[in-house]
């Protein structure tokens, strides 16, 4: 039996391979030797998968889920949970940023009786001032807008019971937003704080614009409210439209004054356009989900596994 699992998405992370699990196996020692290590390589364009063979044949509880391409760290995770066997199963970043000696900490609140163990970060000094700050940002709107209630300055980094992952594997949807579906299954849950590292090795894979999109699909799966705004910016603009039409006519019927011309005119009429586009906008997100969504795609493909 697998007490522990330890699922490790990576893409282009074999430059930090040998700092990893140097820091990372004696930390699960210490609370167990049922345990094993699951590597996904979200199709890694450098050696990576190499090195996860290398490893696998030292030591056999360091398996590897090689998939057929990149399909996203949110997608690897999914696969890595999948495959995932032990009776808690703890998701880790490969650049260490997420310090694996805090895993024993984690493991002794589980033993307490809680199915869920948050890693929230109490400082991230490796990060620039406006990543904390989109960072910080996001959490509170996100947590405006939906009924979902993301912990703020918490990622993926956590610990789950069995019966929280088999929760996790009952919701199948497309659009993975790896955050909100832990935060919706629910479950007894304790926190452990530490201080976020500098990247390691390598360089991330992760730009403003990626943060962005990522962003965007955390709202738009987790709340349909931007949808109900726009009934009521509409509403809103239709009020004020009757409201300037009323003065226009009491304006020309008792003042004798013009009705106003191409520039008033201009600026209506970009007006609407744009607040049009954007409704449009917003409703073309959620119907590209539900047509992902129809398609039935599996979420990955494998190519290769090792020791599973």
């Amino acid at each position: 039996m697998v007490e522990l699992s330890i699922v490790i998405p990576m893409r282009n992370e074999a430059a930090g391979l040998p700092a990893l699990f140097a820091r990372l196996t004696p930390c699960i020692a210490q609370v167990t030797t049922q345990y094993e290590i699951i590597c996904v390589d979200d199709g890694s364009t450098d050696a990576t998968y190499l090195a996860l063979k290398e490893l696998h044949r030292s030591d056999s509880r360091i398996k590897a889920v090689h998939l057929a391409r990149n399909f996203g760290k949110e997608v690897a995770l999914t696969a890595g949970i999948d495959y995932a066997s032990g009776q808690a199963v703890i998701p880790l970043d490969a650049d260490l940023q997420d310090p694996p000696e805090i895993i024993p900490h984690m493991v002794e609140q589980w033993k307490k009786g809680f199915k869920m163990v948050l890693a929230t970060r109490k400082s991230r000094p490796g990060d620039s001032w406006l990543k904390r700050k989109s960072a910080e940002w996001f959490y509170k709107i996100m947590n405006s807008l939906s009924t979902v209630k993301l912990p703020p300055d918490t990622g993926d980094f956590r610990l789950m019971d069995r019966i929280v992952i088999e929760a996790v594997k009952q919701l199948p949807e497309r659009t993975r937003f790896m955050k909100g579906i832990f935060a919706w299954v629910g479950f007894p849950t304790a926190t452990v704080y530490f201080d976020r590292e500098p990247r390691q090795a390598g360089i991330t894979n992760w730009n403003y614009w990626n943060l962005w999109k990522f962003a965007l699909d955390g709202i738009f799966s987790f709340t349909s409210l931007p949808l109900r705004v726009w009934t009521y910016v509409g509403a809103v603009i239709s009020l004020i439209s009757f409201l300037w039409a009323f003065r226009i006519i009491i304006s020309t019927m008792v003042f004798g004054n013009p009705v106003a011309g191409y520039p008033s005119l201009m600026v209506a009429v970009c007006f609407m356009g744009g607040m049009q586009l954007l409704s449009i906008g917003i409703i073309g997100e959620y119907v590209g989900r539900i047509y992902t969504e129809s398609k039935h795609r599996p979420l990955y493909l494998v190519e290769e596994t090792l020791g599973i």
